[in-house]
């Protein structure tokens, strides 16, 4: 499978282009239809966003389109996290409120939505949920824990994903196989142009997030997608941190439709741009998960750019990892691993999807939500297959 010999001429129903896990969620609700499938990566294996990312599907602070899609999906993460047996948590998600404007934007949003879906916690409950052995931050006045959420481990969930499929009788997982070109097919409707010969299928879905510039560069431009970078860490268990949740803080909720719809937050806007002006400038989502093995992933920070520097700004991670520290209330967190993440975005829309050719549809999540939406996108757009 990862030798250098050309494929022969190949047929199958579904061809998905990229093993990210928005193709791994088309390609596992495509077998599950009865279908033949082939999945084709340039590399030997995902190294790209869904890999370098907090593993959170932030379900709850989702709205309208976007939150129907994070609905549907949550009954399939932890359907094939069963089935395919890597780790996924029904953790759901605290949010750490440390001003009374943002104790308003979160009762705002609470008020909006079901009874129990979002429950507003006072001060001693967020830091039970924090569970930092009685060290969380003393400026805590309260928070919110968001029930829908799920968690997994970014590190291993696609590979495992990727791996427990290539096993299934009806679908093959090719790696270092990248495509170059996508034509009309011979015995099926479309024909994509590989590095190791041509793959045929009735339907193609090309999800290569950010990198759908290099195939559709039109398309791509048309939808206004740029490259958004996030500087990440990666830490050390802190003694004493045991995390379930996703922990999200201020700036998560001046990120997240569900939150930026409710009235209090331009005030809560002004009042971070008014105290900590320069989270603003670099874009910060100051939240932070714990993997299974105790490690912390913290982060983030955004900037947009159509082609992204890959330095990493130290001034811009020591504040996220001072902000974080302040949250959990610790002196100090050991860092071991820094890191760029990468994923499309876009202010045009949330999500392109485009027919490109007969047969031949591009997928990417050009909102930084791929893991929320993935498996929710994957079913609508394959609703018409059987």
């Amino acid at each position: 499978m990862n030798t250098g010999t050309p494929l022969p001429p190949a047929s199958t129903d579904v061809l998905i282009v990229g093993a990210g896990i928005i193709g791994l969620a088309h390609a596992a609700l495509a077998a599950d239809r009865g279908l033949t499938v082939t999945v084709i990566d340039r590399d030997d294996r995902a190294v790209g966003a869904s890999i370098r990312n907090f593993g959170h599907c932030c379900i709850t602070a989702q709205s309208g389109e976007l939150y129907e899609l994070a609905q549907t999906g949550r009954k399939h993460w932890l359907d094939f996290a069963a089935r395919a047996g890597f780790w996924a948590a029904e953790s759901g998600a605290v949010v750490v409120a440390r001003a009374a404007t943002e104790l308003a934007v979160l009762q705002e949003l609470s008020d909006l939505r079901e009874p129990g879906q979002i429950l507003m916690l006072d001060a001693d409950d967020v830091r039970g949920r924090l569970r930092t052995d009685g060290a969380a931050s003393e400026s805590i006045l309260g928070g919110a824990w968001l029930r829908d959420d799920l968690r997994v481990d970014p590190r291993t969930t696609v590979a495992e994903l990727a791996g427990w499929l290539s096993q299934q009788p009806n679908v093959t997982v090719l790696w270092n196989t990248s495509a170059a070109g996508f034509e009309a097919g011979a015995t099926r409707t479309a024909a994509v142009r590989t590095n190791r010969g041509v793959l045929e299928a009735d339907r193609v879905f090309v999800c290569v997030g950010h990198d759908v510039d290099y195939l559709f560069p039109e398309a791509a431009a048309e939808h206004g997608i740029r490259r958004c970078a996030l500087q990440m860490a990666l830490a050390e268990p802190p003694a004493g941190v045991d995390l379930e949740p996703a922990v999200l803080t201020a700036t998560s909720m001046l990120r997240y439709d569900a939150f930026t719809e409710v009235p209090s937050a331009q005030a809560l806007r002004e009042e971070v741009a008014a105290t900590a002006p320069e989270l603003l400038e670099v874009g910060a989502n100051v939240m932070f998960t714990q993997r299974p093995d105790g490690r912390l992933l913290l982060g983030d920070s955004h900037s947009y750019h159509l082609t992204q520097d890959p330095f990493l700004a130290e001034a811009t991670s020591s504040r996220l990892l001072a902000e974080i520290q302040s949250v959990l209330g610790l002196d100090e967190l050991t860092v071991k691993e820094r890191w760029l993440g990468i994923y499309a975005s876009s202010d045009t829309a949330p999500l392109f999807v485009r027919t490109m050719a007969p047969g031949v549809t591009a997928v990417s999540v050009t909102s930084g939500i791929g893991m929320t939406v993935s498996f929710g996108l994957a079913e609508r757009n394959l609703v018409t297959l059987s």
